[in-house]
């Protein structure tokens, strides 16, 4: 395998992964969306949205995330992705002070999902494998 081709497989590999994760947190707000009303209102503070508005939230999210794994758009796409996951860490900030409480230790596992966000946006031009240009 050269060097070029296990790049590609890095990115792709890694943006498979980034997707698996955001893809369940969307269906989460389609399928469960009083659980979704429940993390924007301890996370967002953000409280008494209808049912509704989850499933257009879901629906415009599945819309990003599906073109984030196709590989189009991707400066949009791929900036989506980051800008999503960025603010989800970041509101979740209260659990980082306290990692030993409950589950709260889960939550860091968000920071290398971030990073390869961050990684993917970067290089969104090198990765071309499984890509729609």
């Amino acid at each position: 395998m050269t060097r070029d081709q296990k790049i590609q497989a890095a990115l792709f590999y890694t943006r498979l992964s980034v997707f698996l994760v955001m893809f369940m947190w969307t269906i989460d707000k389609l399928l469960n969306p009083v659980h979704a009303s429940k993390v924007y209102a301890k996370f967002y503070f953000i409280s008494g949205l209808e049912t509704f508005i989850f499933y257009a939230i879901g629906i415009g999210e599945m819309i990003i995330l599906l073109s984030f794994l196709a590989g189009y758009k991707k400066k949009l796409s791929y900036g989506a992705v980051l800008l999503f996951h960025t603010v989800s860490t970041l509101s979740t900030f209260e659990q980082y002070l306290n990692p030993f409480e409950g589950t709260n230790l889960l939550f860091f596992a968000a920071w290398p999902m971030l990073a390869a966000c961050f990684t993917l946006f970067l290089l969104r031009d090198e990765d071309t494998k499984y890509t729609i240009n």
